[in-house]
């Protein structure tokens, strides 16, 4: 673990920032045929005090309420002591990392640095998820 996360600092040591609010993790349930479980469960790996990371959380948002129900959004800062774990548990190289669950919780993509909002909504689509319309 020492190892994984002194990766995950010496990635990151040229992007760090000023401490932002930190997003709440959120997840909502799913309109599919298993109640109370997201269709994809977007996982995002990073910290607040990192710039990338801190440009992904409009992204998050916005993916967030864009999906609504289907998707749920979680944020892990692995800078904070108590969420460390996470980063050798997804075997993180560097922050920002996006990983994608399906409903079984089970990764069907991974993404490394900051992600466009339109390639999600790409990668989401192609995965069944529709937008909402208006907003």
């Amino acid at each position: 673990m020492i190892r994984t996360t002194l990766s995950v600092l010496a990635a990151c040591i040229l992007w760090a920032g000023a401490a932002m609010s930190q997003t709440t993790k959120a997840s909502s349930p799913a309109q599919s045929s298993a109640p109370g479980k997201p269709l994809v469960t977007f996982v995002e790996l990073g910290s607040v005090k990192c710039v990338p990371c801190r440009q992904m959380q409009p992204v998050m948002e916005a993916v967030g309420k864009k999906y609504g129900d289907q998707i749920a959004v979680v944020f892990h800062d692995v800078w904070k002591s108590e969420e460390r774990h996470y980063a050798e548990k997804y075997g993180i190289r560097v922050i920002p990392t996006q990983v994608f669950l399906d409903r079984e919780g089970k990764e069907f993509f991974r993404h490394e640095g900051f992600f466009p909002e339109e390639a999600i909504d790409t990668l989401l689509q192609k995965r069944g998820l529709k937008a909402r319309t208006g907003g």
